[in-house]
């Protein structure tokens, strides 16, 4: 019996310790599992996290690209497509996923043939092109009002099918190009299928828009009237995502799944982008316990951000994990728990039975000792476990891309214990000479000093800490890091090491500072551009203000700098607008601030100091510094610039103000010679309105017959008769009257109107002359005035012999006038045009001569027969010594050169006689007749008029 209660009472023992030993068991299974699961769901939302950030940044950058075309095409004004391309191609190699940037621009239907053709001599075959419902192949255009057609587009190669491409009817991209020029900033169209990609791929454009001027302005509806079209990157979507994420070495990384969508809503068609996460294998244990084992964790999340406009939604997902995947852990808990609950339970049940069991010692000693094996061999599994995992977190550590390094935690040095690869690769110290030194040997002798200091705080306040640092490779290269700093505590909560973590983003700091040279430099003469000069301008006005000094805003124009081009090309233009900023730059004071506009255009600012006050000769030295001969290609040119100058506090006191109007005095002194410099006055301003005015209606005068031609008679001195005339211009303004070629002569040279119109001239003049010529005056001729545009022009000997030939006039009785400024800008290109000109048999005259440089050396090398005597030099010519002695010296350089010497602006009977007396050859002027309309001119002949 007693047996009997033993066994009970030892089984009682043995059940309580068991079912003890068991809760305790569960409860901390249940606790590391939770733990398991929350570092899973931790590390998901980790990885998940860092590719939401990685595809944002990238998303970005790829605006902020765009952002850098659009800046560079606002600076330069108008590039050519040289300029485009040279400007682009770097940057398409640097980011692949960009399919091409283009160029968009407005075109009017009336402007359509004329933008056509000219588009044809650089791309035969050229023509504004739609894209047709249900076509591949772009269409010709149907007529609209307007177009806005891709004008330049790079790289060009895949690309042709959206070369000329009318995008108007395209509501996504009119959208975008709306929404920036609501917000002012760039904006991106919904994903859509381009001309340029395949009937499966889809991609968007990123849009920022151009306007007249290259400024962009405040007012929206100022915005409007100045666009003149946008510039886009054009991003196939799938390319770009799969590039972010190579870059970021996050495409090995096949556990995650990743779907992008562009839209409002994240549905199916708004899919851009999609990979698929890789289906976790079943663990032999879940096909045992059947269905339901599997233990998802949270494995799906989204995210959304703005890009340019464009919402964009990113749903992050892993698939189910197997119970097993990631409790390990746990299991071994519970098998362990589980094993010392019996193991109890047994021991229990032995101490309470031991009178009953010592019969059976032997056989327990045995079964205690089988126990107790077994208990080894776990806990030496266990050991080879852990020994595992400090290896593997060993090997991680020796493979991380960052450096990472350990440090004791003893004051003040911090001696470096350990450093892995890494290190040595980003700092380029090896291990050997790191080991052993202060961390302190990092911190350099021109380091960040505050930075270094956060850390050593820092590490003596024993916490953890981030800073971006600046110090050196050892090589003395720059090196910028993250630098991550943490304590390690032993088992007592004591710090005994730190361990610290370096990622080199020295490449990250190089492309921000090229961004931030690229944003504020000209990148043609390296001058701050327009974005800066504002900058610099408020901070001037600001000290001028303060200080109550004035301040000079001076605007520099460069005189014919479109001649260059034409003749030289657009690379020396370029390296003349290098060489003039240069000049400019060293024409004044080191706190002056020059900047270019754009194009031949350069702001200077001057401010008063106290030591030096502002005066003209600072205005004269930048001209003659700009004056200075120039070598390009063998070619010597002597170039001038018109100077406006407009003064704080009296002409603006805003930046904006200033600027305008010292353009206006810039283009006052263009009108009044160019080469010289005008201080702005409020006139001004009015006679800038009535320009505007006027170029508008210049630009319809020549279609609706508002010009006509007065003829000035030539007199010969020794027969006394009219030998010839003068073909001068002269506009019937519809509301003005008539208009003097004072005022619009210069603003036809300006805008490109001068061709047309000259042509017009030069035709009607031929023409007029040749009737007067069959109506029985047939030793009558006519002069015309060739303009500069006129003279640059590849075909104009052609397009003379084919006016010639059309109106029937004999070559000799055609006579061009040319002023020697324009000859002597570039004397061998000059020579060489005359030449031609001569071997059509017409006669050449220098007009105004003796008012510009020329050379004896270059004058008996032109193939001249005519110096026409400028007016300033007659009109004095009876009262004014200097004036008279270079008359007669200009009739005597005739004679030795044996070219005849015709004086305009005659007006009195003195200067009639003066001229006679040293040998003139023909006079014109109003002391005989001043110009008259070809019916006058007519009645002159027939009356047969003699000047005695």
């Amino acid at each position: 019996m007693q047996r009997v209660i033993n066994k009970l009472g030892a089984t009682l023992s043995a059940s309580l310790t068991l079912m003890l030993g068991l809760c305790a068991t569960a409860t901390v299974f249940v606790a590391t599992s939770h733990l398991e699961e929350d570092a899973v769901s931790l590390d998901f939302e980790r990885r998940a996290g860092l590719r939401a950030f990685t595809i944002q940044r990238g998303l970005e950058e790829a605006v902020q690209v765009q952002s850098v075309v659009n800046h560079f095409y606002a600076t330069v004004g108008d590039p050519t497509r040289d300029q485009f391309e040279n400007f682009t191609r770097p940057l398409l190699e640097r980011y692949p996923y960009v399919r091409a940037f283009s160029v968009q621009r407005f075109v009017s239907d009336e402007d359509r043939p004329v933008f056509e053709a000219l588009r044809q001599g650089a791309r035969p075959g050229f023509q504004i092109t739609a894209l047709a419902e249900g076509k591949v192949e772009p269409v010709p255009a149907p007529q609209q009002p307007s177009y806005l057609v891709v004008d330049f587009i790079e790289p060009v190669p895949g690309n042709e099918a959206a070369l000329g491409l009318d995008v108007s009817r395209n509501a996504e991209i009119m959208g975008a190009l709306g929404a920036a020029l609501a917000s002012g900033r760039p904006a991106s169209t919904p994903p859509l299928r381009l001309a340029q990609f395949g009937p499966d791929e889809r991609g968007l454009l990123v849009i920022q828009p151009v306007y007249r001027g290259g400024v962009q302005p405040t007012d929206q509806l100022a915005r409007r009237a100045l666009l003149v079209g946008d510039t886009s990157a054009v991003l196939e979507l799938n390319g770009l995502v799969r590039k972010i994420l190579e870059s970021a070495g996050l495409m090995a990384d096949h556990d995650i799944g990743l779907r992008i969508y562009v839209g409002a809503q994240a549905e199916g068609r708004n899919l851009v982008y999609r990979h698929d996460s890789a289906p976790q294998e079943a663990h032999w244990l879940d096909h045992l316990l059947k269905p339901g084992t599997l233990f998802r964790h949270p494995s799906t999340t989204v995210s959304s951000f703005d890009i340019a406009g464009q919402t964009w939604h990113l749903e992050i997902s892993v698939p189910p994990r197997s119970l097993f995947a990631d409790h390990y852990g746990s299991l071994l808990i519970l098998l362990v728990g589980v094993i010392a609950s019996l193991l109890g339970a047994a021991y229990m049940r032995a101490l309470s039975m031991r009178s009953h069991r010592i019969q059976q010692l032997v056989e327990e000693r045995t079964a205690e000792l089988r126990t107790t094996n077994a208990l080894l061999s776990d806990d030496i599994k266990a050991r080879r476990l852990a020994e595992r995992a400090l290896r593997l977190r060993h090997q991680a550590i020796e493979a991380s891309a960052n450096a990472i390094l350990i440090l004791s935690a003893q004051e003040p040095d911090y001696t470096i214990e350990y450093v892995n690869p890494a290190f040595a690769r980003i700092t380029g110290y090896s291990s050997t000479e790191a080991v052993g030194k202060s961390i302190r040997f990092l911190e350099g002798r021109d380091s960040d000093p505050e930075g270094f200091e956060t850390v050593w705080i820092a590490m003596r306040e024993q916490r953890e800490h981030n800073v971006v640092l600046r110090n050196y490779h050892k090589d003395g290269s720059e090196l910028w890091n993250d630098f991550y700093i943490a304590p390690v505590r032993d088992e007592s909560g004591e710090v005994t090491h730190f361990v610290a973590a370096l990622y080199d983003i020295t490449s990250m700091k190089r492309y921000e500072a090229e961004l931030e040279f690229q944003a504020s430099r000209d990148t043609l003469t390296g001058l701050i551009n327009r974005h800066m000069l504002r900058h610099h301008l408020e901070q001037a006005i600001g000290v001028a203000e303060r200080q109550k000094q004035a301040l000079w805003v001076v605007f520099v124009d460069l005189d014919r700098f479109k001649f260059v081009n034409d003749t030289l090309g657009h690379k020396a233009g370029d390296t003349l607008l290098r060489t003039v900023a240069g000049r400019l730059r060293a024409a004044v004071r080191e706190a002056d601030t020059v900047a270019r506009l754009g194009g031949d255009e350069f702001i200077m600012i001057l401010p008063e100091q106290d030591e030096l006050t502002l005066d003209t000769r600072s205005l004269q030295r930048i001209m003659d510094a700009v004056a200075a001969p120039v070598t390009l290609g063998g070619h010597t040119l002597f170039m001038t610039c018109s100077v406006g100058v407009a003064c704080y506090p009296n002409d603006g006191t805003d930046g904006e103000t200033l600027i305008k109007h010292a353009d206006i005095a810039m283009y006052r002194g263009k009108q009044t010679g160019r080469n010289n410099f005008q201080f702005y006055t409020p006139a001004m301003n009015e006679q800038a309105l009535e320009r505007l005015r006027i170029e508008g209606d210049l630009r319809n005068a020549l279609d609706h017959g508002e010009f006509l031609l007065h003829y000035q008679p030539k007199v010969d001195l020794a027969s006394g008769r009219v030998i010839g005339s003068e073909a001068l211009i002269r506009w019937q303004h519809p509301q003005l009257g008539m208009v003097s070629p004072a005022r619009f002569i210069g603003l036809a040279e300006e805008t490109g109107l001068i061709l047309p119109i000259g042509a017009w001239v030069l035709r009607a003049a031929c023409t007029q002359c040749r009737q007067w010529q069959l109506g029985g005056y047939a030793d009558i001729s006519v002069s015309v005035n060739l303009s500069v545009g006129q003279f640059l022009q590849k075909d104009l000997v052609s397009s003379i012999a084919d006016v010639l030939e059309d109106t029937g006039l004999p070559p000799e009785s055609l006579e061009l006038e040319l002023t020697e400024s324009l000859m002597m800008t570039d004397v061998e290109h000059a020579i060489g045009i005359l030449a031609g000109l001569k071997k059509l048999g017409v006669r050449l005259s220098i007009d105004d001569f003796g008012t510009g440089y020329s050379s004896l050396a270059y004058l008996k090398r032109f193939p001249i027969d005519v110096l026409k005597i400028d007016r300033s030099f007659v009109r004095d010519i009876t009262i004014d010594a200097d004036d008279a002695a270079i008359t007669a010296s200009i009739i005597s350089l005739a004679r030795h050169l044996k070219l005849r010497v015709i004086a305009e602006g005659v007006e009195t009977d003195e200067q009639l006689d003066y001229l006679r007396h040293y040998g003139c050859d023909e006079i014109q002027g109003y002391l005989f007749s001043p110009p008259v309309p070809a019916d006058k001119f007519e009645q002159i002949l027939r009356q047969d008029r003699v000047m005695t």
